[in-house]
């Protein structure tokens, strides 16, 4: 999915902005519904994604936009969008190419609560160590 300019704009400008301009960005693969990963993207980052299709991040860490994928080639590509009621949540359904979690996992909710313990309970589909050098 790709809008124009001009739409992804009137999009980004309706959206409410919260937590110092951002909006939570929830990740969805299209054909499984599993939940590939939470983040935020700024003005920005909305108006990327939806002209080029590819999903684009606001980065808390590192304080800048960053395209999903740049460095692993585990690339994003857009099919739908949802905006929840508050205009401050967006469901993005996507295309997901190898992993989405820079663990190596498919999707980053890859561990299980067992009592205390946080338990692994997915395999890596590609090493980060090899790709995130």
């Amino acid at each position: 999915m790709k809008l124009s300019q001009e739409e992804a704009e009137a999009v980004a400008k309706r959206l409410n902005y919260r937590h110092n301009g951002l909006v939570l960005a929830i990740t969805q693969d299209l054909n499984t519904s599993r939940i590939l990963m939470v983040a935020f993207m700024n003005e920005e980052a909305v108006k990327k994604s939806l002209i080029t299709g590819m999903m684009h991040y606001w980065s808390l860490e590192r304080g800048k936009l960053w395209k999903k994928g740049e460095q692993s080639g585990n690339f994003q590509y857009i099919e739908e969008v949802l905006v929840d009621c508050d205009l401050d949540a967006m469901l993005f359904k996507v295309r997901q190419l190898g992993g989405a979690c820079h663990h190596g996992f498919f999707s980053c909710f890859f561990r299980k609560i067992t009592g205390k313990q946080f338990k692994v309970v997915e395999v890596q589909v590609f090493d980060p160590k090899k790709v995130y050098k």
